[in-house]
């Protein structure tokens, strides 16, 4: 591939949005006018290209920000993407109008295939330049959001950290120490709390006016539309809550019972709930380099592909792991499409929570750089919950070589299996709950609070009842500090359906290894040529939301679980 620098000494460019918009409108007009259909094909061609240029940088602005929140710098070339992103998208909007009422679209759909069409239309459904006042205000909120999680510093033992920092102190094997952490950690968020809950409220507004403006009686439909979900509804994802639900939610009150057992704790409360071994929970072994060098080896063994991926991001600082003051928290994979390159953000804090991360970005990574070469920008990234497929498999595909990583893999293991299954409860009630919430937008914060609450006690029972004197989890704040609800809305229960398949290619690599990594390489090199459920089935695996499918995919696993012979 052709040579890059490294990513610091990429040249900052912010885009001339005035300029952006006026060479798409240029396209525009180009395609309009078209006379042949080899003609409106190279136009498309030339678009698809600028718009891989412009995309570059908007990307590289973002990941600055999120590097360096308190950077003014950084933070001013937020300030014109919020501004001119809308403006960019309606003039995107025109342009694939106009792609769809050319009289050569036969040609078109022949030569770039028929679901880009299906994604224009989409576009066209769930954007209109009516809503750019309301779009710029949705921008400007997610960024507050994201730089006040940044900024947010707890005191402890004298000294301050952030949010992803407190994790280490929270997983502590002294009882005393994450008694005090979490104590620290909630008496600090509760006193931001109201300010959040105030940004949330007017996200929530803003997305329901915008929804309005376009037709639709609340925002949900739009953002199932904005989500990309062309291959299933709303009534879909509840039945699959429900099956979730009914299989997992009592096999995940087991395994926490397990774990209480376990660490012989009697009355277990809120800061127990992340200590899973009496002696202390598996702990990746040295600094953030040793752990680079850790995955250096470990993907060397994978195979080649990974190896040199993986080894290229490395040289190329592509990857940005440690937290600090002033990043944002929580991990992400994004990409550079005039480069052909992605990149890794984290905050590593000392817990095994940093090979997870690790493991589960350079899968989304892995996938980018396989289908990377891909004519068609649109396809080359599938929609969000294909992409979790990639990136949580990688996590499983990963564990052989735990030992890479950890003086005791097997208890690696089996926290990564349990973590795993008990994530699904969590995963359907974050959905739910962004449902009713859009169902009623004119809630106050105290009864969206409420409604989390209540379904928490439908879905993780067994996590309400360890809540005793902390008034911030009890009085529903979980929420506040999971950032998809903010800036991604919908995008999460697209976790816990990646989560299934991921489990299906696992039960399928404990049997025949090098049949799930062909799948598994087959799913990356398809990007996103095709909606979930056509991509899951051209894959071979089963369906999630055809009834039957959760029982029989978790079944093998509780079997899985006692093999490692722990409890």
């Amino acid at each position: 591939m052709k040579e890059i620098a490294k990513f610091e000494e990429w040249p900052y460019r912010l885009p001339n949005i005035q300029k952006v918009v006026e060479k798409i409108g240029e396209y525009t007009k180009m395609m309009k006018s078209a006379s042949t259909q080899e003609e409106a094909l190279a136009i498309w061609r030339k678009h698809a290209k600028s718009s891989d240029a412009v995309e570059n940088e908007i990307s590289h602005i973002s990941v600055l920000f999120t590097l360096e929140s308190n950077n003014k710098k950084y933070a001013k070339g937020m300030d014109v993407l919020n501004e001119g992103m809308p403006l960019i998208s309606a003039a995107e909007v025109e342009f694939e109008k106009a792609c769809m009422e050319s009289p050569f679209r036969p040609y078109l759909e022949q030569k770039l295939g028929s679901y880009l069409f299906q994604m224009y239309d989409y576009s066209l459904r769930s954007f209109d330049e009516k809503i750019i006042e309301e779009s710029v205000e949705e921008n400007k909120l997610t960024t507050q959001y994201g730089a006040l999680i940044a900024g947010c510093e707890v005191e402890f033992r004298g000294q301050k950290y952030n949010l992803p920092q407190m994790g280490k102190f929270m997983q502590d094997l002294d009882r005393e120490t994450r008694k005090e952490a979490s104590a620290a950690y909630y008496a600090y968020l509760e006193t931001r709390k109201a300010e959040i809950e105030d940004i949330f409220d007017k996200l929530v507004k803003v997305r329901d006016r915008m929804a309005k403006k376009l037709g639709y009686e609340n925002y949900i439909p739009l953002g199932y539309l904005r989500m990309g979900r062309y291959d299933y509804n709303a009534k879909d994802v509840e039945g699959y809550r429900n099956a979730i639900g009914e299989v997992v939610t009592p096999l995940a009150a087991k395994i926490y019972k397990a774990q209480f057992k376990r660490t012989g704790i009697r009355k277990p409360e809120i800061y127990d709930l992340s200590l899973a071994f009496k002696d202390g929970n598996p702990t990746p072994k040295g600094t953030t380099l040793d752990k680079i060098e850790a995955a250096k080896k470990m993907y060397a063994s994978m195979g080649k592909e990974t190896s040199y991926w993986f080894n290229f991001m490395a040289d190329k600082h592509l990857l940005d792991l440690e937290a600090r003051p002033g990043k944002q928290s929580g991990g992400y994979m994004t990409n550079f499409p005039k480069y052909g390159v992605p990149f890794i953000f984290s905050n590593f804090n000392g817990t095994s929570g940093d090979v997870d991360v690790l493991t589960h970005e350079f899968g989304h990574s892995f996938q980018y750089c396989m289908s990377r070469t891909i004519k068609v920008p649109e396809y080359r990234m599938p929609t969000s919950e294909s992409c979790e497929i990639d990136s949580m498999s990688m996590e499983f595909f990963a564990e052989p070589y735990m030992g890479l990583f950890f003086d005791d893999p097997v208890k690696y293991r089996y926290s990564h299996l349990a973590d795993s299954i008990t994530f699904l409860p969590y995963g359907v009630t974050v959905d739910e709950f962004q449902h009713w919430v859009y169902a009623n937008p004119n809630a106050t914060p105290a009864e969206r609070d409420a409604k989390w609450v209540e379904l928490e006690k439908k879905y993780t029972p067994y996590i309400v009842s360890c809540y005793g004197d902390c008034k911030y989890r009890k009085e529903g704040g979980r929420w506040l500090t999971q950032s998809h609800i903010f800036e991604n809305p919908f995008y999460y229960i697209d976790y816990t359906l990646a989560q299934v398949m991921a489990f299906q290619l696992f039960n399928m690599d404990r049997k025949d290894h090098a049949k799930a990594w062909k799948k598994y390489i087959k799913l990356c090199k398809m990007g996103g040529k095709y909606p979930f459920r056509t991509l899951v089935k051209k894959d071979g695996l089963k369906d999630p939301f055809e009834p039957g499918v959760i029982k029989k995919t978790i079944a093998p696993l509780v079997k899985q679980l006692k093999s490692y012979n722990l409890d």
